[in-house]
């Protein structure tokens, strides 16, 4: 029977026999152990691999010899000894030497042993870290660049938030674009950032729940310096997570793009001003194109008025008349207005008084706003000139005033004001109404033409469009500005006139009973036309074509040259007026179109009448010219302000 303490023998000795196996076998660990006196005992296969030493070569050596000539300089190996056996236990990390002389990063561990409390040696564990120290090295290295990096990046403001949106680092960008240096703002809410509108409506931490649950949060919009200006930002926030998925703060980066979107405003604004320019093109080659026709037709219409008017004697008739001339006017009126919107207008320009053109037709405008609107008239002192087509800014005034007018259906006050504007040298015209204002969503539209509010049949829509149109062509501008329930104000600023009003046009003075050459090559027009100058008392001759007219003209008894601008053939009006010119410059020359482009910019060598026009244009633009005045038809000559009439009757 075998004892119990021979038992026990045998299972200590295999034990330390499987230990010694394992330790011997263990090849990513050099294990060995040492004497007292620090002299290797036993080697096992890792610390040959790792040190280079068989066991043989380094059996009865001192455990020194792995370390480098300055370490055993400093007694270091004596000195670890001496610490495991003080505290049971020594642990470091430092540079060992291979057999070969390489050097090696070891991480080592020194462990007593005893036996019945008596010293027998020491355990040691040395493994090769050299790769690990590197990639932790490399680690270092680069989140210190990457420290560096952010912390003198200028362009970004890249900073850290803890959960609760607190500042927890700060860069040099965020210095810069937000001026609060990191002693400042570091431990402050993020939240200061935001405008104070966004702030009460719970903006920041809106942004925080975004990023923690999307992962990503993105915006752009106002941001607040510590100055307390306002800058655009581009704004990112991500969450930041530690292995096991718990929010531990925010990255956050924020970015001036104030230039940027001004850049962005100034290129959708020049859009808006390219498609506007298009815009006006298209409708201004497409008005060009009927207004000839169309107001030759309708100086057909107007013209064989006063003929049948003479002839017809009943009331009926002239009521239907009247009708058709009234019809007549609008339809002028809508053509007119129409190719002032598309600038494409043949103006007038002179050096205006405003306060004079304007108290001419304050009848007019109180006519029009009938007796439940008030009109107030506030004119500043010393108001200065300006150079526009007189007739277009009397319709364009007319036009506002009937415009406000029907803005206020329950009656209210209407103010026209004119002002100096000393910053821009312009004058301002305004016309300020009480009624139901616009809203923000037609108030881009209200330039446009056709459009209207109004019910069908109670307006054109042109009105507005008109005014826009005059000021552009005067190299002027318009501002509106509305509120619902309060009302609405138009300005027209105007450039200031460099010259006195004065009217330039010399008389020829012609005595008896002038000839007009009419050159028209329409025979209906001209029909007209030479029933209106008859009735004036002129004797007319008419030319079909320039050469025809030549021929007229070169045969001699022609007082007054009265010619279309748009003719077919090679020599148009215009090229006919200079040729007679240049042959007899003393000759007075009146052109007159419907509608042509080469009109635009002849008023400084010849005037122009605008067809349809009235007897009384007419006979003020040929007595301008010949220097004497019809008696024939002076009960058919309009005054200043019965013009004014008509054109507030045209458009209301």
């Amino acid at each position: 029977m075998v004892k119990k303490s021979d038992q026990l023998k045998r299972g200590i000795f295999e034990s330390e026999r499987r230990f010694r196996l394992l330790a011997g076998g263990a090849i990513d660990y050099a294990i060995c152990t040492l004497g007292p006196d620090g002299r290797v005992i036993h080697w096992n296969k890792g610390a040959e691999r790792i040190t280079g030493y068989p066991a043989k070569a380094v059996l009865g050596k001192h455990f020194s010899v792995f370390y480098p000539e300055e370490d055993r300089a400093s007694d270091i190996p004596a000195k670890a000894l001496q610490l495991a056996r003080k505290e049971k236990h020594a642990a470091a990390e430092g540079w060992c030497v291979r057999k070969d002389g390489s050097q090696f990063f070891a991480s080592v561990v020194i462990d007593p042993i005893y036996e019945k409390r008596k010293l027998v040696g020491y355990a040691m564990v040395t493994r090769d870290v050299t790769e690990r120290r590197q990639a932790r090295a490399d680690l270092e290295a680069s989140e210190s660049q990457f420290r560096l990096l952010v912390s003198n990046v200028t362009d970004y403001a890249l900073y850290m938030l803890t959960p609760a949106g607190i500042v927890a680092n700060w860069n040099a960008g965020g210095e810069r674009i937000k001026g609060y240096s990191p002693g400042e703002i570091i431990g402050q809410s993020f939240a200061r950032f935001y405008t104070p509108a966004d702030q009460a409506a719970g903006k920041p931490a809106r942004a925080l729940k975004i990023a923690e649950e999307t992962g990503h949060y993105v915006e752009e919009g106002w941001r607040v310096r510590k100055d307390g200006s306002f800058f655009w930002a581009s704004v990112v926030i991500d969450p930041i997570r530690d292995s096991d998925g718990n929010l531990v703060g925010f990255a956050k980066i924020t970015r001036d793009i104030s230039e940027r979107r001004e850049a962005q405003q100034k290129l959708e604004q020049v859009q808006r001003q390219l498609a506007e320019s298009q815009k006006m093109d298209a409708l201004g080659q497409l008005t060009g194109g009927v207004a000839h026709d169309f107001n030759n037709l309708l100086m057909i219409i107007s013209g064989n008025l006063h003929r049948i008017r003479r002839e017809v004697t009943s009331e009926r008739g002239r009521l239907a008349l009247s009708a058709i001339e009234t019809a007549s006017e609008r339809a002028a009126s809508l053509t007119s207005q129409l190719l002032t919107f598309a600038r494409r207008q043949s103006v007038n320009p002179q050096t205006v008084d405003v306060a004079e053109r304007i108290t001419a037709v304050r009848e007019v405008l109180s006519s029009a706003l009938g007796g439940a609107i008030r009109l107030d008239i506030d004119i500043q002192p010393d108001l200065w000139p300006v150079f526009v087509d007189p007739n277009e800014f009397e319709t364009a005034l007319i036009n506002l005033v009937v415009n406000a007018r029907d803005a206020m259906a329950n009656g209210g006050t209407l103010t026209v004001s004119a002002r100096n504007v000393p910053a821009t040298t312009e004058v301002a015209v305004d016309v300020v109404d009480t009624g139901e204002g616009i809203p923000q969503d037609v108030l881009s539209k209200v330039f446009d033409p056709f459009f209207t509010t109004k019910p069908v049949g109670k307006g054109t829509g042109l009105g507005l469009s008109q005014v826009h149109g005059f000021a552009h062509q005067a190299d002027g501008r318009i501002e509106i500005a509305s509120t619902l329930g309060k009302g609405t104000k138009v300005s027209i600023y105007l450039p200031r006139g460099t010259a006195d009003a004065t009217d330039t046009t010399e008389g020829h003075s012609v005595r008896g009973s002038a000839t007009v050459l009419l050159i028209e090559d329409n025979p209906a027009v001209a029909d007209a036309s030479t029933g209106l100058l008859e009735q004036l008392g002129y004797t007319v001759r008419w030319a079909s074509n320039a050469e025809v007219a030549l021929s007229e003209i070169d045969a001699n008894g022609i007082d007054v040259v009265f010619s279309d601008i748009v003719m077919p053939g090679k020599m148009d009006g215009l090229k006919l007026a200079r040729a007679i010119r240049h042959r007899k410059p003393a000759l007075p020359i009146l052109l007159t179109t419907g509608y042509s482009e080469s009109a635009r910019d002849v008023r400084s060598d010849f005037p122009v009448l605008r067809k349809p026009y009235h007897i009384h244009d007419l006979s003020r633009e040929l007595s301008k010219l010949t220097g004497q005045r019809s008696e024939h038809a002076s009960s058919e000559i309009d005054s200043p302000a019965d013009e004014a009439h008509r054109k507030a009757r045209a458009r209301s």
